[in-house]
């Protein structure tokens, strides 16, 4: 159960917007252009069709023509992980099976999507999962957006899968990285997934930081990342505090309207969003914005 993990991901991974057209289809080029300028900044690595690429916007041929758009773009530069987020097992083992096809470094697998799992249907579907490609792969628990919750008795039972490697983790709790850890040593390696607690995580064990908000703000999230990891904690505390007000949008219902504004305004890529989603309007639109006008004419030196 102590056993290290033999995963070298750490740092920072962005979740990478997925970017469409006036028309709503998805922009290849416009796509790479963020992931190009991602890696240029510095990034560690990058999830791929995650919640914030909208990955069930997407249909399947769309899917993995952003996977193959992206290692075309920076494959072999940095790690590049596909979120899988699908509805069923068997959707979930092909589409894992074709990201490995196409080139991906590993995996991201969220439970399935809509229906609420057991423990035993969801061990089985991270089990099925993980057998159907030699990828390695990160478990993604988010029980606020996703109402279920990986317990650390399923993790447990899922430390006997070699390439079951990692976990990002979304829970709003730190603790749960201490209990994580307590629970399970060294065996898997843990993400902070959720922006506005990312300090307490990496502090408490998390090796690296699955951020969304590193799309608007690469080079600020990379200078609090190094602060942290040099043991400059007043720094890391000034970043942290002046970026807070932008990390509470990562928990939020409209992150991925708030996060692709934000990239708007930075010029960094378009606030376009596939129905049912719509880019923010009124008091919400103007809140944001304004937060991330602020933020960035207060950046940190």
């Amino acid at each position: 159960m102590t056993a290290i993990s033999s995963c070298t991901w750490s740092g920072v991974f962005p979740a990478a917007t997925t970017q469409f057209d006036r028309s709503l289809e998805v922009d290849l080029r416009a796509t790479q252009d963020v992931h190009t300028s991602l890696a240029r900044e510095g990034v560690h690595g990058m999830v791929l069709l995650g919640t914030v690429g909208e990955n069930n916007s997407l249909d399947a041929q769309e899917k993995r023509a952003v996977l193959k758009a992206a290692v075309q773009a920076v494959g072999g530069k940095i790690p590049l992980i596909a979120g899988v987020s699908e509805f069923t097992t068997a959707s979930a083992v092909a589409y894992a099976r074709d990201a490995e096809r196409i080139g991906l470094d590993g995996l991201m697998v969220l439970p399935a999507m809509v229906y609420v799992a057991t423990p035993a249907e969801l061990e089985q579907h991270f089990r099925s999962v993980a057998a159907a490609t030699a990828l390695p792969i990160m478990l993604y628990n988010n029980p606020p957006a996703y109402r279920v919750n990986i317990d650390l008795e399923t993790l447990k039972r899922l430390s006997d899968v070699p390439n079951i490697v990692a976990l990002k983790e979304s829970a709003p709790d730190p603790r749960r990285f201490t209990d994580v850890i307590n629970a399970m040593g060294e065996r898997f390696v843990l993400f902070a997934g959720l922006d506005d607690v990312v300090l307490e995580g990496l502090l408490l064990g998390a090796r690296g930081w699955v951020s969304g908000l590193t799309n608007a703000f690469p080079a600020e999230s990379l200078a609090f990342h190094s602060a942290v990891c040099a043991g400059n904690l007043e720094r890391a505390r000034r970043i942290y505090r002046w970026f807070m007000p932008l990390l509470h949008l990562d928990a939020e219902h409209d992150l991925v309207q708030s996060i692709k504004l934000a990239e708007q305004i930075m010029g960094r890529g378009s606030e376009r969003v596939r129905p049912p989603r719509l880019p923010l309007g009124g008091k919400r639109r103007a809140e944001v914005t304004a937060m991330v006008e602020l933020a960035r004419d207060t950046r940190p030196a």
